[in-house]
């Protein structure tokens, strides 16, 4: 046990979505706002969501599960347990004692990690957690398990088609076809009141959407930099985005990743020697007095550089955003989900030899930019990989479409039954995935029930 892990990374992936969607050409018109608004303007198709049946429990519950049994991963193999989320139903148990139903039966009890909470940070802290404890004199051989998950919901208004729901798990391990890069990622955080929740009996935040979409540039700007330097002061190799294969981003709506790509660019250009500029950034010489911290909302730089990132973008980034365009914001595990939208994308041979990088981004808040490595001759543990997350295509194809008198109406529910107890849920099962996990009902000391849906699902509408 005194020599230190090769290769630590992800050995293993498992995604999980609600089963029913609401249209967001569909939410537009319901919603008086006008055509494209969503759709173009956010760049979104479909928004996953939840009924009273699911919480933050139940999603965990069942992506853990699943993750066990598809890859034959025995209770007693797995070390540490992190959970990365911000949908809180409690204020002191947390998520993780409640999967240790899981492993208890098993007579497993000796676990380590809980949660960690930053809005949508969580999920990454979890997984730099159970890295340092992997490549630590406190590992003891055996896998780490870091879940992701959250269901984002808002207000009626503006910010309410950027919801979601989701969750991811990874397995964690030595010898891994994803490998994360060591000593190279940019950190920042820093105190701002873009997107909070401080009012504990719903579970809608409070936002200031214009302020939010700075900080995420401001973090992007620093980490992005902290991390080039890093790399370079360690491999002597300079960065920009050509040192890349993919770049994937936190997602609070696409339109805004296809942006940060641009964000990078600029990036990129004030980092080239003024002799160079010219010939990598054609006609961008009215740009040279340009300052990050003034731009955030400068439509000419905007535009300017969305153009020369927009290859970029297409080949880079785009595939990654498969599930964020069909479920949405899923917080913790939005840029997980990037992830496996990313394996899903490519042949294993194009997998192989990837660099890949990663923006998470927090708010309150606190983000980092990092990077992995998908190995040369991992074809056996990739395959599986991918065998696995295949039927993520069907499933989002199997899901129930609800209209959106229908999803107002069950967010209303859920808003108004949120920490109601003793509380009997009441919406239908029939739409479940096999093997989901729901809630049953709430006693009078707040203790939850759940059961597991054993019914195929019926691919319908409402």
């Amino acid at each position: 046990m005194g020599s230190w892990p090769e290769n630590v990374g992800i050995l293993a992936l498992e995604m999980y979505f609600p089963s029913q969607f609401v249209d967001q050409t569909e939410l537009e018109q319901f919603d008086g706002a006008s055509a494209g608004k969503y759709t173009i303007g956010l760049g979104q198709q479909k928004m996953g969501f939840c009924n009273d049946r699911e919480d933050i429990n139940s999603l965990c519950l069942t992506v853990v599960k699943n993750l066990l049994e598809h890859y034959s991963i025995k209770p007693e193999e797995i070390g540490r347990l992190e959970v990365g989320t911000e949908t809180i139903i409690d204020k002191s148990k947390s998520v993780k004692t409640v999967l240790m139903q899981l492993f208890t039966p098993h007579g497993v009890t000796d676990i380590e990690g809980i949660d960690t909470t930053n809005a949508c940070f969580g999920g990454t802290a979890a997984l730099f957690n159970a890295i340092s404890w992997l490549e630590s004199s406190a590992w003891n051989g055996r896998f780490a398990l870091v879940v992701a998950a959250d269901i984002a919901v808002y207000a009626k208004g503006a910010a309410r088609p950027t919801g979601g729901a989701g969750a991811v798990a990874m397995l964690l391990g030595p010898n891994a076809p994803l490998v994360f890069d060591r000593g190279v990622r940019g950190f920042f955080c820093k105190h701002a009141y873009d997107f909070y929740k401080p009012d504990l009996n719903s579970e809608y935040p409070v936002v200031d959407g214009k302020l939010s979409v700075q900080c995420y540039l401001e973090a992007l700007d620093n980490c992005y930099q902290l991390y080039c330097k890093n790399v370079e002061k360690k491999t002597q190799v300079p960065v920009n985005l050509n040192y890349f294969d993919a770049v994937l981003f936190h997602t609070p709506y696409c339109k805004l990743v296809q942006k940060s790509v641009g964000r990078l660019a600029l990036n990129d250009f004030h980092r080239t020697p003024d002799n160079k500029k010219s010939e990598l950034f054609p006609g961008s010489e009215r740009f040279c007095s340009v300052k990050l911290e003034e731009s955030y909302f400068d439509r000419d730089v905007e535009k300017a550089f969305l153009a020369y990132s927009n290859e970029a973008f297409i080949n880079k980034t785009k595939p990654s955003l498969l599930i964020a365009s069909q479920i949405g914001n899923m917080y913790t595990s939005s840029l997980y989900g990037g992830l496996v939208s990313f394996v899903l994308s490519k042949d294993i041979s194009e997998l192989q030899g990837s660099k890949v990088a990663l923006f998470s981004y927090g708010s309150g808040l606190a983000s980092s930019f990092f990077s992995l490595k998908i190995q040369e001759g991992s074809s056996t543990a990739l395959e599986q990989m991918k065998n696995n997350l295949n039927c993520i295509r069907s499933k989002l194809e199997q899901r129930v479409k609800i209209n959106p008198q229908e999803f107002e109406s069950t967010l209303e529910l859920r808003q108004k039954s949120s920490h109601t107890a003793p509380y009997e849920a009441t919406g239908q099962t029939s739409h479940f995935f096999p093997g989901t996990y729901y809630l049953t009902k709430i006693d009078e000391q707040h203790r939850r029930s759940y059961s597991i849906a054993q019914n195929p699902i019926t691919n319908g509408h409402s």
